[in-house]
């Protein structure tokens, strides 16, 4: 099986797009925020726009939850599509998805810039902010019976591309759903560095490591956390430090749902 990841930022229309991605790289089959399509028909998965909060949704389009997953893969393994199409935010939460539903890792990214223009990216983004829209990218009747929101919205959309494979057409009718998920309808809420910096602080200590001072660098693909510590001297610190770096990985995306890229320890001292 071959995986095609189709990347791009929350909001800048990749599940809008998805199914003429699809049809233009012949995928079989799409991930999309927690669901498994197959043409017009939800196959298996939870949308994570059901989720009442944002990290709920997120852990729902990660596939954190055991059973989820499981359920998803199973009809992966039944279906064996020669190529799938995942769409995803960042490279890096499009691995993590594939490793989470046991999938090869992608072998190609597709750009949501390779496929919309900056103004198409825009309008996309404007709707998404403005009006908390989000798109299903199947028809009304197989979202109606799963989907707890309060909008449910038809969309029927005659989609021009930029570029068309040789012999494929420039533009596709396509039938989607519009919904606004519950999140959408409880406000906003953020997560402060500062946070971040006291969870890192707490589960990168152990007896081995401590003192740690943490500084969080907010990039496009994810959180990166610096932490210089103090280490006891006389034993080992790498075993330490690489479970410290696991840890601290672990502990940040379970409990805030956000995406930790990379985990940098630098001993700074040593204690007696």
């Amino acid at each position: 099986m071959e995986v095609i990841a189709f990347i791009g930022p929350s909001g800048s229309g990749k599940s809008h797009r998805a199914q003429a991605v699809a049809y233009d790289y012949q995928a079989e089959a799409i991930i999309d925020d927690g669901l498994l399509i197959k043409g017009s028909r939800i196959l298996a998965g939870v949308s994570a726009k059901e989720q009442p909060t944002r990290v709920g949704a997120i852990k729902t389009a990660l596939f954190t939850d055991p059973q989820h997953a499981a359920e998803v893969k199973a009809q992966i393994a039944a279906l064996a599509p020669s190529r799938l199409l995942l769409i995803s935010t960042s490279r890096e939460m499009a691995c993590r998805i594939a490793k989470q539903l046991d999938l090869p890792l992608p072998s190609l990214f597709i750009d949501i810039t390779e496929v919309a223009t900056p103004q198409e990216i825009a309008r996309a983004k404007q709707i998404r902010k403005q009006l908390g829209k989000h798109v299903i990218p199947v028809p009304t009747v197989e979202v109606k019976s799963r989907f707890k929101g309060n909008f449910i919205e038809p969309l029927k959309t005659f989609l021009r591309r930029r570029s068309a494979p040789l012999g494929r057409p420039k533009s596709l009718w396509i039938e989607q759903t519009l919904v606004r998920p519950t999140f959408n309808l409880l406000g906003h809420f953020y997560i402060s560095e500062k946070v971040i910096e006291q969870l890192a602080t707490y589960l990168v200590r152990d007896g081995v490591i401590s003192h740690p001072k943490v500084e969080v660098e907010d990039t496009s693909g994810g959180l990166s956390l610096n932490i210089e510590v103090m280490a006891r001297y006389g034993i080992p610190w790498r075993p330490h430090l690489q479970a410290a770096q696991a840890r601290v990985k672990e502990g940040v995306e379970n409990l805030t749902g956000l995406t930790v890229k990379a985990v940098n320890i630098i001993v700074r001292q040593v204690f007696f």
